[in-house]
């Protein structure tokens, strides 16, 4: 690998080609990403491990919530930990480079179906296949706030039977993983009902100019293959 970042020395830029040769060429095979791409997502992750101090091997999981928060404008923390979990499978305090190419490679998918079950599994917190009431309710709560305590509780039970209304296909009580495809394959604005899960338009530019992942610098969130 050439001298990627100019702002690492040849001993710094050595050890970065030594640690991620081997998962560049992986990840490459795995994704959507050419090793190029993935060798500059890597970067922007070693540069968050190197802010931790000289000896320190990952990205911690401060470090994660405040690129989501500041970066992304996600502020939901149980989204985000939702996001964590899918990534890594397990809630670590530190976040290994295979969930960081693996998270980009999703944001920056434009396939309607690989986005849909994503989203689909940060919102179904209980893994049961399907979003209940409480699931909804408590995903609702978060979208009305005020003083009027019967007001907001109003509104939320309004919100709650509407969406089960739009999203509940097969009346059955329960939105399924089919029912919300169904729907969001007819209205792709519909992907995060429930909450923010992916960066919008902005975020992305960033990501695609830091990054270097020339072909998603103009990356239109609405424009998504079915």
């Amino acid at each position: 690998m050439y001298k990627l970042d100019a702002t690492l020395d040849d001993v710094q830029n050595t050890r970065f080609n030594n640690i991620y040769r081997d998962l560049v060429k992986q990840m490459s095979k795995q994704t959507q990403f050419t090793e190029m791409e993935v060798q500059s997502i890597l970067m922007v992750y070693h540069k968050f491990v190197l802010a931790n101090g000289p000896k320190a091997k990952a990205m911690t999981v401060k470090q994660f919530n405040h690129l989501f928060s500041v970066l992304f404008k996600v502020y939901d923390l149980q989204i985000i930990e939702r996001i964590l979990l899918l990534i890594t499978s397990d809630l670590k305090k530190e976040v290994d480079p295979v969930a960081w190419v693996k998270l980009f490679s999703v944001f920056m998918s434009n396939k309607l179906e690989e986005r849909m079950k994503f989203t689909f599994q940060i919102y179904n917190v209980g893994n049961t296949g399907s979003l209940n009431r409480e699931i909804v309710t408590l995903a609702v709560e978060k979208f009305f706030t005020g003083e009027d305590e019967d007001e907001v509780n109003e509104l939320r039970s309004d919100m709650v039977e509407l969406l089960f209304k739009k999203f509940d296909v097969d009346k059955d009580g329960v939105i399924s993983y089919d029912d919300y495809a169904t729907v969001v394959t007819a209205q792709p604005m519909l992907l995060e009902f429930l909450g923010q899960c992916f960066p919008n338009v902005d975020g992305m530019t960033v990501i695609g100019y830091c990054a270097n992942i020339l072909s998603q610098i103009t990356f239109p969130k609405a424009d998504i293959e079915e």
